[in-house]
């Protein structure tokens, strides 16, 4: 999987400053964002150089980002890398500070003032938004937000999503959307095993949608929720896939439930209820494909096709947001402008993961990217772009700074009173754990 250690023959001379002589003393670096592309930055630092200290800092009160709040609940066998991101965390050169919220508790300027180098790894919290009349219509949800409610995300707990209705329609044919039409379709007896919240269960339990449908604007070679190397084996899994769930059922309780794949649609318009007050359907333009291989378009056409429903789920995908005035931003692409890992114009300054690249790709993606970048910081600390000659206070400076401004952190040990009571309260219940939704709730428990 690649390591944090620079390879044979970076281009490294004798000329450059080289961590065998022991820096006066230790660099610190501060990664922003305690999800995966955070906790693999900071592995691949640690284990890089023995003169490294980094510091994790996140807005929640808990580790672990989308681990934690995006994978599904039924797919557990997917956050057994929490157990990697923990001995990082218990790492004698690494320390965790949640409850942080940088750029409003504190600013990257601060952080570039306190540390030799900054990492930006804070992931991707905004939604695309489809761009069509009615879609801020009740029954119109984001898949972002949807998958934040069933997985217990404080900001999602009041999503409240109406299950009334025998149709969903998924725009997108993602993992995510894979995972939207699994939880919406699976029998409760599956989902009672898993993490997923109480409240996600006793909702889904009264749930009457019956039929789900993925629509994508392209083809079914073109679709994202499998591995995208065009190579023979794995496209011919995916046409048998395909193939198999084009109208495949699951028999739950209350009869049939139906899944299936909608391609070459687009949407056009979210219909709107007799009275307005809700979505009723959807209006999709029917769409072909030019050009050729990874270059194909879809275009539309001038037939259109109407899908009643009474829930649609938009899962075109997440973007990342600016998070201080003072780092670049490249809002079209919705990335922190990098060569590399290096945000652009800014000396120290980096940034890894989706904020770095886009949110593509699965978990091992944004492991191989943060190690790259790691690679990148190593060797700036090698070559000397990263000046260490001047030693930098790190959270020593910052922690007291957070704590006149009424911040108070939170340590990985404070984290794991928090881990224990949810185990606990999972354990009641037949459940792995039951996670605590509530911010105020997780602080009482963690400072106690």
């Amino acid at each position: 999987c690649g390591s944090g250690s620079p390879p044979a023959g970076s281009g490294f001379s004798a000329g450059h400053r080289s961590f065998s002589s022991p820096p006066a003393s230790p660099t610190k670096v501060c990664v922003v964002g305690g999800g995966p592309a955070g906790f693999y930055t900071a592995q691949s630092l640690l284990k890089g150089s023995p003169h490294i200290q980094v510091d994790i800092y996140e807005r929640l009160p808990v580790p672990f980002g989308l681990v934690r709040f995006g994978v599904a609940p039924d797919h557990p066998e997917v956050k057994n890398v929490i157990n990697t991101f923990t001995q990082t965390a218990q790492h004698k050169r690494c320390h965790f500070l949640g409850n942080v919220h940088v750029g409003k508790d504190i600013t990257i300027q601060e952080l570039m003032q306190a540390y030799h180098a900054v990492v930006l790894s804070y992931g991707a919290e905004g939604n695309r938004t489809m761009g069509v009349s009615g879609e801020g219509l009740p029954g119109v949800y984001s898949a972002k937000d949807f998958v934040g409610w069933y997985n217990g995300l404080p900001c999602n707990k009041e999503l409240q999503p109406d299950l009334s209705h025998e149709t969903a329609v998924i725009l997108g044919q993602g993992n995510v959307a894979l995972d939207v039409a699994r939880i919406l379709l699976s029998p409760l007896d599956l989902l009672k095993k898993t993490d997923i919240t109480q409240n996600a269960l006793e909702t889904l339990a009264a749930s009457k949608v019956q039929r789900v449908l993925m629509v994508g604007r392209r083809g079914p070679l073109q679709v994202a929720c499998t591995i995208k190397v065009n190579l023979p084996r794995p496209r011919k899994r995916l046409t048998e896939l395909i193939m198999k769930t084009l109208n495949e059922d699951h028999r739950g309780r209350q009869g049939v439930k139906r899944w299936g794949f909608r391609f070459f649609r687009s949407p056009l318009e979210v219909l709107p209820s007799a009275d307005g007050s809700r979505a009723s359907g959807i209006r999709l333009a029917v769409n072909k494909l030019e050009g050729v291989g990874d270059a194909v378009t879809a275009v539309p056409t001038s037939e259109v096709d109407e899908i009643a429903c009474g829930m649609i789920i938009s899962s075109i995908g997440y973007k990342s947001l600016p998070i201080d005035p003072a780092v670049p931003f490249d809002f079209k692409r919705a990335i922190v402008p990098n060569n590399m890992g290096r945000v652009e114009e800014t000396t120290g300054l980096y940034c890894s993961g989706w904020v770095k690249r886009g949110p593509t790709g699965v978990i091992a993606t944004t492991m191989n990217d943060s190690f790259d970048t790691a690679r990148t910081i190593l060797q700036d600390l090698e070559s000397g772009a990263i000046n260490v000659s001047v030693s930098r206070p790190g959270s020593s400076e910052v922690v007291p700074l957070l704590e006149k401004r009424g911040v108070r952190t939170v340590s990985f040990a404070d984290w794991e009173k928090i881990n224990a009571e949810e185990t606990k309260q999972g354990t009641a219940v037949g459940k792995p754990r039951e996670k605590l939704l509530d911010v105020r709730e997780m602080l009482a428990v963690a400072w106690t």
